[in-house]
């Protein structure tokens, strides 16, 4: 079975756009509990555009007292959101090579470049009793040096695969992240993935084996919004737990 963890950062900046805390954010998250997700993702950027510390810290709340439902808080590890992971001390805590400014996370690490970097922070989150998993791009070069950062989990970063479902190159794509998997998995690694699956791609990619968990927040957001939260959160757990 594949655990479904649903980020909340849509669910955040529509309550940004009123200047009100409507919809709530924690209220959304205890909604989503009850209807059976086994976790909640938040993306806190600096500019607090969606996620902000104080909803991230009042999930944390929240969520130490569910040991049934863990929280992944995701984002660059600067020393602010360190300092943020550190207090509220989630199960996971997965590092995203994101610039201050970018719109969405739109690449894996380069652990040639940034291996020491993340070997650091990773360290420092086992010191803290944290998980680690580091969002990195289905490149089978790059999966065999995760294990020289001393990190828990990968997160496959699947939009490419979202995004080439239906074209001619797809199976070239998934048996990228395929081989990824394997890879880590032959290195004792644990492997989520996230970026744009949805209830169309997400079947075909769970055959997968071996995939904890999957992220799953903009579009499964709008499609709550179009079908339902308690119809679209049934499909999504249903593919999970008919997954190896």
């Amino acid at each position: 079975m594949t655990n479904l963890s649903v980020n909340l950062n849509k669910i955040a900046l529509l309550r940004n756009s009123r200047g009100r805390d409507f919809p709530n954010v924690v209220k959304f998250a205890n909604k989503m509990i009850a209807l059976g997700v086994q976790g909640i993702t938040v993306h806190p950027r600096q500019d607090e555009r969606h996620i902000t510390k104080s909803d991230a810290i009042d999930l944390g709340e929240l969520l130490s007292k569910n040991s049934e439902v863990e929280f992944n808080i995701e984002g660059y590890p600067s020393q602010d959101f360190m300092e943020l992971v550190a207090r509220i001390q989630p199960d996971q805590c997965t590092l995203v090579p994101d610039s201050p400014d970018q719109l969405t996370s739109d690449h894996g690490w380069n652990l040639e470049k940034d291996g020491g970097f993340v070997q650091n922070i990773c360290s420092q989150l086992t010191s803290e009793g944290i998980r680690s998993s580091i969002f990195i791009d289905p490149n089978p070069s790059q999966i065999k040096l995760v294990a020289n950062t001393g990190a828990d989990r990968i997160e496959l970063y699947t939009e490419e695969y979202a995004s080439t479902f239906n074209q001619s190159v797809h199976e070239a794509v998934f048996n990228q992240y395929r081989e990824s998997a394997v890879e880590a998995q032959k290195l004792g690694i644990g492997v989520n993935a996230g970026h744009d699956l949805d209830l169309t791609n997400l079947s075909k990619f769970l055959t997968i084996n071996g995939i904890l968990e999957v992220s799953i927040g903009h579009v499964l957001t709008v499609e709550c919004i179009e079908y339902g939260m308690k119809n679209i959160i049934g499909k999504y757990l249903k593919t999970c737990s008919s997954t190896n």
